[in-house]
This record gives structure tokens, sequence and C-alpha cells, in this order.
């Protein structure tokens, strides 16, 4: 059974969270915090009270966007503590997701928070106290993946994107935006690893940091030494070492 504090300034969102943590069976008791300072004020204490306490909290449902403190500098503070507990961000802002997943989050769930998309995070929570000792960092399960589609959460919803409408994708950290008609989505998957799943489907590395869909290459442009290519109506460009392997699938493009 899990011990949870939830931490959100906005009190409506925070009943919300409650009410849905204490729903969940997995979770043994959960309580709430208005503020990051009172959230580590209350965290002080469990590590005080020891794993085994009656203050112990084994995972804070932490949200961003607060007064002072905001739940990004309150995870960072965490990192220094020798077993802090483990860390879930539930927000309605989707660009801190790589700062979030730098600070070992589990998960990161987008508002408005649905039953099942917390039950997930509640899940993954479980089987990393379970699995891993609580001085290491938490490591992230990763299921077998579609080859024809790649999740994505938008606004609470998981979605599946097709690979056929990526055009290209961005690397962040260890984690990856994956670029569209339509717009971007970010992914907890490096670049690497979509390079390796992807090669047969037509993408090509041209840069450290991008990652294209050969189908949506537009124009090879060079200018004064300079290799870049079109994709849509964005210019990016290649590194020298991917040029030459980058022409000769252009030229063997059907």
């Amino acid at each position: 059974m899990l011990r949870a504090l939830a931490v959100d300034d906005e009190r409506p969102s925070l009943e919300e969270l409650l009410y849905l943590l204490n729903a969940d069976p997995r979770i043994g008791s959960a309580e709430g915090a208005g503020d990051a300072t009172e959230a580590l004020r209350r965290i002080n204490r469990a590590l005080e009270s020891g794993p085994g306490g009656p203050e112990a909290i084994d995972v804070v449902f932490l949200d961003i966007n607060m007064p002072g403190l905001d739940g990004l500098d309150l995870a960072r503070l965490l990192t220094g503590f020798a077993k802090p507990p483990l860390v879930v961000f539930v927000t309605a802002h989707e660009d801190f997701a790589v700062q979030a997943f730098d600070l070992k989050a589990v998960d990161y769930v987008l508002k408005p928070v649905r039953k099942e998309r917390l039950a997930e995070a509640v899940r993954r929570t479980v089987e990393l106290r379970d699995a891993a000792p609580r001085d290491a960092a938490p490591r992230i399960p990763v299921s077998e993946p579609d080859p024809d589609h790649i999740p994505v959460e938008l606004g609470g919803v998981t979605r599946f994107v097709s690979v056929e409408d990526i055009t290209h994708v961005e690397a962040q950290g260890d984690y990856a935006r994956l670029h569209t008609d339509k717009g971007s989505h970010l992914v907890r998957i490096p670049l690497s690893t979509l390079e390796e799943r992807w090669r047969s489907r037509g993408f090509v590395r041209i840069h450290r940091r991008h990652l294209v869909a050969l189908r949506h290459i537009g124009e090879l442009r060079l200018d004064a030494g300079t290799v870049s290519v079109m994709v849509g109506s964005e210019e990016l460009q290649v590194s020298r070492r991917h040029t030459r392997e980058l022409r000769d699938l252009l030229m063997r493009r059907p």
C-alpha cells in the first residue's frame, strides 16, 4: 500500500486528486499540501520518521505551477535527500516534461486528470517501489512498441500517432519531440532508440539532434558548404558526417 502526498495550490484540483487517489485500492493513505513549502515540511517529517515510520511517504503527486517554490524547485531539492520519495508530476503544462524526467520523475500526468491515467501512474510507482532499491534512480518500464503507431499524451488523453505522419524527430535530452503537420508531441524515448526502431521505415539521422523521414524531405540545399533539407516549411541542418549517406539515400529514393 502506497502512502501518498498530493501537492497543489488550487484547492479544487487538490481535492479531486485526493479523491481519485483514495479511490485506488493500492493507495493506503493520501494527504494534501497547498504549496511546495508545506509539502517540504511534511516530507522532512516523513524522512525523520523513517521508511517504516507512521509519517512515511512513498510518493509525491506534485503540481508544477505554484507560487513561490514551484514543483520543479521542490523536486530538485528532493534529489539532494538520501532516500527521497518517488515523484509523479500532475500538471496542466506539457512544456516541462523534459525537466521533470531529468529529475527522475516516475510519470508526468496532464490535467484534467483521468482516473485511468492516474491509475497507470500509481501502477508504475508500485512497480518501482517494489523492484528497485530506494536509493537508486527510478527506471521507467517500457512497453513493447506498436510498429505503426506511437502513444502520446495530449490534454490528459493518450492518443496514437501514426509513424507515417511523423515528418521529423528532435532530440531533447533523453527524450524526443515528434513533429507532424498538425503539431508536435514529447515522448520519453531517446532519439537513438527511435533511429534504430524506424530505420526500416525510411527515417535517417541527419544531425545529432534530428531524425528525418525521407519521404517528407522536399529539398536538399547546399549553401557555402552548408547542407540542409526542407521538411515542410522547416529547414533543418545536415551535419557533415551524415551528408554523404543522406545524398545517397535521396538519389535512390523512388
